[in-house]
């Protein structure tokens, strides 16, 4: 039995299968876990959604910005922009169960038999687990409880960006989303950047990523995480591990075994041009 930590897909669907039979991937016996992003600017949004759905307990995945922006759109708060590929789904005979489903996954994963965790895009860098897992649940719950209308057209937007001064619970739940799917580089008062996404060697040299500021409570605990494709190569970071390497953009989907931080890799054909906002 293996477990393995598997890149953003952003519906490119036949990576992944080229993926899992790189890695022999045992449906009897292993397990997937997916960093979010499953869908949005590649080809195959809908069957990567419905693929990854039918998986079942096989299958652990977060959501990523982009599963967020998708629930965005359904629910009134956001609009399909010129490069999304979200259509299909929205109009699909069983969109909403995908949709409701989509709704049903978590932020932050966390297995204590494998001593991993698992988010999009990181851990904001002054929480412990303990903290992460309160934001993510608290965020979780109102996600799938309250009214979508409300709660979707609520969350979005760069207002919240420290952990202090958040008065109120979606004040509270927006951070947490902008830290679980959104975050690459902190200030250092912990304050989050939303505008820069070149690799560390390119940025502002007043900014960090999360996973380098000093003092990091979980600096010791094992992390794996996407969203950041410009980062390079995929590779411990400390102990946390970034393995989205830009299948869309024609690069590679990777797969990390946690059991033994075996790395496996698949070349893609690349679905898209790069440019801002990845």
């Amino acid at each position: 039995m293996a477990t393995y930590a598997i890149g953003d897909l952003q519906g490119c669907l036949d990576p992944l299968h080229v993926l899992l039979e790189r890695i022999r991937f045992d449906p009897a016996t292993d397990r997937l876990w997916f960093v979010g992003d499953l869908v949005n600017r590649g080809p195959q949004s809908l069957e990567t959604l419905r693929f990854v759905r039918d998986l079942g307990e096989k299958a652990v995945t977060v959501l990523g910005n982009h599963d967020i922006h998708l629930l965005g759109c359904r629910f009134g708060a956001r609009t399909p922009r010129g490069r999304d590929t979200l259509e299909p789904i929205l109009a699909a005979e069983d969109g909403e169960e995908l949709i409701e489903w989509l709704r049903g996954r978590p932020l932050l994963h966390h297995e204590p038999s494998l001593d991993w965790t698992l988010v999009h895009a990181g851990i904001h860098p002054h929480w412990t687990l303990e903290q992460a897992q309160t934001a993510a649940r608290e965020t979780e719950v109102a996600m799938r409880t309250t009214p979508a209308e409300t709660f979707f057209g609520e969350i979005f937007g760069n207002r919240s960006d420290h952990p202090e001064g958040n008065p109120t619970p979606i004040d509270r739940q927006r951070f947490a989303i902008n830290v679980f799917t959104r975050m690459r580089y902190c200030h250092a008062d912990g304050r989050l950047d939303f505008a820069e996404k070149r690799p560390p060697s390119e940025a502002d040299p007043d900014l960090t990523p999360w996973f380098a500021l000093p003092d990091r409570p979980m600096a010791d605990r094992r992390i794996v995480f996407g969203h950041w494709s410009t980062l390079g190569p995929a590779k411990p970071r400390g102990h946390a591990w970034g393995i989205d390497q830009g299948c869309l953009w024609g690069h590679q989907l990777t797969a990390l075994r946690l059991d033994d931080e075996a790395l496996f890799a698949v070349d893609c054909p690349g679905a898209r041009t790069p440019r801002g906002g990845r």
